[in-house]
């Protein structure tokens, strides 16, 4: 297959202001994109575009979104074409996680504008850009998920339902657009030290010692990871690398889950935010 010549294409990344977006925005400007970053938080993302701009870079356009309000996703699209002109390539980055036990949670209004961020986002993001990029016939939709869609610890069921679907709608999007010239790939991402590990390994019970025993990336590797696989149009990456088998095997997966999380009885003091 063609490799992917990233230079002059346009990019959106979403949830650029932390973690792995913060960290994928300046490996693609390396690369030669032309960015538009968004998130809710302006200052970080005026300061990661002065970054870029300082490396010799064309500065990103800067778009403040609040990525769990429905109908932002399609006006954030909106305004990425009208500063870029169109959108090359997507990434569904933004995601966050809320605690909370599956009976004491439930359907709460937090939960739902978890779903709103981390799945319908995507999606409106998507049904906004991809016609364009079919028109065109060419264009990347990268969204990024999570292992924890495959094996969930406690307390995070409905992060990793989230993470679970947009996953199943990755793979769906990638069947329909088949002979598009649109190419689609899941980040699966693992433990990786950011701000959301950091939360989980501080407010889930045993997950800090389980991510302790565990491989665990850093996002400036995995921005390396990320640009190659889209340059050599890769369908699925996942990251850390020694975790690779995890969808492929995802019994064992989900049987060493439990066994280390057997100790949790569900006790009230344990039931985390979001009850």
């Amino acid at each position: 297959m063609k490799k992917l010549i990233l230079k002059d294409k346009t990019a959106l990344v979403t949830g650029a202001s932390v973690g792995i977006g913060r960290a994928l925005a300046p490996a693609l400007a390396d690369r030669g994109v032309v960015l538009a970053i968004a998130a809710r938080r302006t200052a970080a993302l005026a300061e990661l575009a002065d970054e870029i701009a300082a490396a010799g870079h064309r500065r990103p356009v800067v778009l403040e979104v609040d990525l769990a309000k429905r109908g932002n996703a399609a006006d954030l699209a909106a305004r990425a074409e009208a500063a870029l002109g169109h959108v090359d390539i997507l990434v569904n980055n933004a995601g966050a996680n809320i605690l909370g036990s599956q009976f004491g949670a439930g359907d709460s209004e937090a939960m739902r504008q978890l779903f709103e961020l981390n799945y319908w986002s995507p999606l409106a993001l998507i049904q906004a850009l991809v016609p364009g990029m079919r028109a065109r016939r060419e264009g990347v939709v990268v969204n990024v998920t999570s292992l924890a869609g495959v094996a969930p610890w406690v307390f995070t069921g409905h992060y990793s339902s989230t993470k679970a679907a947009l996953s199943l709608a990755t793979e769906t999007l990638r069947l329909e657009l088949n002979g598009s010239g649109v190419h689609v790939m899941e980040l699966m991402a693992g433990p990786t030290e950011t701000a959301l590990l950091a939360g989980a390994r501080a407010e889930v019970p045993g997950a800090g010692t389980a991510i302790m025993m565990g491989p665990r990336g850093n996002t400036a590797q995995l921005s390396r990871v990320v640009v190659c696989a889209l340059e050599r149009r890769r369908k699925l990456v996942i990251y850390p690398r020694a975790l690779r088998l995890t969808p492929t095997f995802p019994a064992p997966s989900r049987w060493l889950m439990t066994f280390l999380q057997r100790r949790l009885d569900g006790d009230a003091a344990r039931i985390a935010k979001g009850s």
